[in-house]
């Protein structure tokens, strides 16, 4: 087996969080060769090499530069249409530009019926884009022929109309179909019986399917049942059966048990091409429109058929080459297996009027499919396209204007593609919109792309804004942003890139925030000027202001947001539809406090601990420090306060802090030592005190047992990567609070292990605090805690002033705010590190692996 890649986490994280490593391993070891480099071949490119196959072998032989390419095509310029260069070669080096770690060629052979295709065998997968069907039938012959098939896609675009087709081969193994976690649910109870139902406890939600393999664990009574793998049958939403588990094996079910999804490899058998065009499995994408696939299927077949006839595609508005598309189509519906009933003619005409024409955002929508299903052909993550796909915009058509012909008709400019779809005033329209756009990253980028493609705004204007900075990871997917743009704003170089794309977009680009503190530049009067309100944000907040600003003035908006692979659209217009805010999101219920402080069960349980440590120490603690001292003057003045018999508020947390208060580097280390021993050993001890393990309920039964488990103490070992690093995170963490001088030196583990052999640990004593089990309970306010003793601390007070560690100005800690997206801050890593230490020592992280986690 060949050695691993290393991945380029700082580059690939977003992308590496949803595909995993095993799908990053094989797409770092894939070639692709794509054949033909108009729109839709363009945006193909763009995202495989995005997402980082190995190779990327580009073909267009024989094919120059057009007018018609400059509507989609947005690596090609004007001077390269004047210069009759060939696609391929003038965008193989801005492909290349995209991702170091992506080899992206540019092969000069003839690609036609008579070629030698036999260098194929050097790709895992081949994607043809608008090419003969012949030729189409030869490769995907040659493909399915080898001995290890080689996985096909056609694809193509004709105006507003678009096409996909995927052939996989004879035994295609998927080993993920959808890339969810696995679920996993907590037993109440298994029933003895010819189907052995299995319930939820308190009535938990289970969100398997019938068909879905589970196995369990844990369980106390029927213990046959650990291990073993059973087939699921939904009953209930809170329960399923296994089958029948009346067998002697069987045992009757006492208490705890997990169920766990087991996401088994599924085998898929793809027909070939010549097998599909007369029997085509269809994936229906608009249920409003049902049929309109199959029309387009004998519309796609009968241009081809116009092209091998006529040697051209049929002529922009042309009535006569629509009526030979349509004759052909119907010869054809006669040799389908399923023929229609009644041809769409009406739909086949706009096909055929706008055949020659292109349309960037059904090129860009098409490209990201395509693209998508050439990195399933060659990870097998997520299920594939069986294995047809029609996407069209004729709706499009039923709003324009009755127009001549003429007004369709090429004119030697960058908008002739557009301009065969949707005519000269649409395009004067367009050309003259004023729009706002708030964001710049993902979708912005596409956005903004597809907006220059159009002419959008060129006499009008469009507006961007983002405040963010690019960063590393950003790269893998917002493909206006390249190495050299690192630390940059967003909306800056997104604005120069579109205006690269086309010279002639006017475009603003801000760095502001959208909300009430900038209403006096986005104002109501500015509102006004838009025709159309974009949302290209990653915020829920965010998008709700921007919605009750549309709604005030009245203006469209377009809401669009994705999660993983996952990603959704609203088009909200005034009077016509309901506005963003109208549906809410289900009400996710919080995690109970006592869980999450004492009795965590899951994954997600210790990531929010590990989050609630993180806003306490390095956020809410310092602001609330620096907020008692802005309150209450000087130490002098507090001390004053206090034997004047004062109550101050969060007195509590400022004397901790004072006592606890790190100096130098080695003292930030030994906080931190310290922290992992209160954490992973003295809680753990505690929490066995106060329960030993044969505690029972007042019903008789076991406290622990599932969903609580007993913990088990960590004894803190320097060689362990995992308790070094939160160690070591931990200390950088309260370095930066505290003001401490520190270098990335220090973080060396040679150095953190000295520094952290000689803290000393105090040995564990019993704590007597009562440790919350009722569910109900809500988390207290640190603000209220009492002080007993006032005394002593103000003893403890004076006696920082007198050695210095108060002073009369006394200085502030600066609060860190938790940033997800930063690769250096170490913030993840710190929820990573304590995360996954708390589950080992509640004996749950042989259950959700590492790479999960993080």
């Amino acid at each position: 087996m060949s050695a691993e890649i290393e991945i380029d986490d700082a580059l690939y994280s977003r992308q590496r969080y949803v595909l995993g490593d095993g799908a990053m391993q094989k797409m770092a070891r894939s070639s692709v060769l794509l054949v033909g480099m108009d729109g839709l071949g363009i945006e193909i490119a763009k995202n495989i090499v995005l997402a980082g196959v190995k190779r990327l072998s580009i073909q267009d032989w024989n094919v120059a530069a057009s007018y018609i390419d400059l509507s989609s095509q947005f690596f090609l310029t004007s001077e390269d249409v004047r210069s009759n260069r060939n696609r391929a070669e003038v965008v193989r080096p801005k492909l290349a530009d995209l991702n170091p770690y992506v080899t992206v060629d540019f092969l000069t052979a003839p690609f036609t019926l008579e070629s030698d295709i036999g260098y194929l065998k050097d790709y895992q997968c081949v994607i043809l884009v608008d090419a003969d069907i012949t030729l189409q039938l030869r490769v995907n012959y040659f493909c399915r022929n080898q001995t290890e098939q080689i996985k096909f896609i056609a694809a193509s675009l004709h105006g507003m109309f678009g096409s996909a087709f995927c052939d996989f081969g004879d035994a295609f193994i998927v080993s993920d179909i959808n890339g969810e976690e696995a679920k996993e649910v907590f037993v109440a109870d298994i029933t003895k019986a010819q189907r052995g139902v299995v319930t939820c406890l308190e009535n938990t939600m289970h969100r398997l399917e019938t068909g879905d393999v589970i196995t369990f664990r844990e369980v106390s009574g029927m213990d046959f049942v650990n291990g073993k793998q059973f087939e699921v049958t939904v009953e209930s939403p809170y329960a399923f059966s296994i089958g029948d588990t009346r067998g002697p094996q069987y045992e009757t079910y006492l208490t705890g048990g997990i169920a766990t999804q087991i996401k088994l490899p599924r085998r898929i058998s793809f027909e070939s091409l010549e097998s599909q065009l007369r029997t085509p499995s269809i994936l229906p994408t608009d249920l409003q429109k049902m049929e309109t696939a199959a029309d387009l299927h004998l519309g796609f077949l009968a241009l081809a058929k116009f092209r091998e006839q006529f040697e051209r595609m049929p002529n922009i508005r042309c009535a006569n080459d629509a009526a030979k598309v349509i004759h052909l189509a119907g010869i054809l519906n006669l040799t389908m297996k399923e023929p229609l009933a009644e041809l769409n003619t009406a739909l086949l005409q706009q096909l055929s009027f706008s055949a020659q024409g292109s349309f960037p955002p059904l090129a860009c929508a098409l490209g990201g499919v395509v693209a998508q299903e050439g990195l399933k052909a060659v990870t097998g993550k997520f299920s594939p396209l069986m294995q047809w796909l029609y996407l069209d915009s004729s709706e499009i058509t039923t709003l324009l204007k009755d127009e001549e012909p003429s007004s369709y008709m090429p004119r030697g400019d960058r908008y002739d593609g557009l301009r065969a779809c949707v005519g000269d005033t649409a395009c004067e329209r367009l050309a003259s919109a004023h729009i706002f756009m708030v964001g710049c990253g993902a979708i912005g980028c596409e956005m903004l792309k597809n907006y220059a493609l159009l002419g959008l705004g060129i006499n009008g204007l469009i507006s961007i804004t983002d405040h963010d900075l690019i960063e590393k990871s950003n790269l893998n997917r917002q493909f206006l942003f390249r190495s050299q743009h690192i630390q940059k704003p967003k909306s800056v170089v997104a604005a120069f890139a579109a205006q690269e794309i086309n010279p002639s977009v006017k475009i603003t680009a801000q760095q502001m925030k959208v909300g009430p503190q900038t209403e006096q530049m986005y104002s109501d009067q500015f509102f006004s000027k838009q025709d159309i309100v974009i949302n290209a944000l990653d915020n829920v907040e965010t998008r709700r202001y921007m919605d009750s600003r549309c709604v005030t003035n009245q203006k469209p908006l377009l809401d669009s947001g994705t999660l993983g692979a996952k990603g959704h659209i609203q088009v909200i217009v005034p009077h016509l539809t309901e506005s963003y805010v109208s549906q809410q999101d289900p009400v996710e219920h919080d995690i109970p406090y006592c869980t999450v402080k004492s009795f965590p069960a899951v994954t997600e349980h210790t990531i929010q601990w590990a989050r609630d440590k993180f806003e306490s120490a390095f956020m809410m603690k310092p602001m609330i420090y620096n907020k008692f001292w802005s309150s209450h003057g000087s130490p002098e003045s507090v001390i004053q306060k206090l034997k004047d018999g004062k109550n101050l508020e969060n007195l509590s947390l400022l004397v901790k802090t004072v006592a606890n208060q790190p100096t130098t580097w080695s003292s930030c280390c030994y906080l931190a030592r310290r922290k992992f021993e209160k954490y992973f050993n003295h809680k753990a001890r505690n929490l066995l005190h106060a329960f030993p393990l044969d505690t029972r309920l007042k019903d008789g039964t076991l406290f622990w047992q599932s969903p609580k488990r007993p913990p088990i103490p960590l004894l803190f070992d320097s060689k362990n990567s995992l308790h070094r690093e939160f160690v070591a995170v931990t200390a950088r963490l309260l370095a930066e609070v505290y003001n401490v001088k520190m270098n990335n030196q220090d973080l060396l583990p040679e150095k953190m292990e000295k520094v952290i052999s000689e803290v000393e640990i105090a040995s564990w004593q019993p704590s007597f605090k009562t440790i919350e089990t009722d569910e109900s309970v809500k988390r207290p306010d640190p603000s209220t805690t009492c002080i007993d003793d006032l005394q002593t601390v103000i003893l403890l007070l004076e006696q920082a002033v007198q050695t210095g560690r108060l002073k009369s100005d006394v200085s502030s800690l600066k609060p860190v705010v938790f940033e997800k997206d930063s690769e250096t801050n170490g913030h993840i890593d710190y929820i990573f590190t304590a995360s996954v230490s708390l589950q080992s020592c509640r004996l749950l992280a042989e259950n959700y692996p590492v790479d999960v986690i993080k």
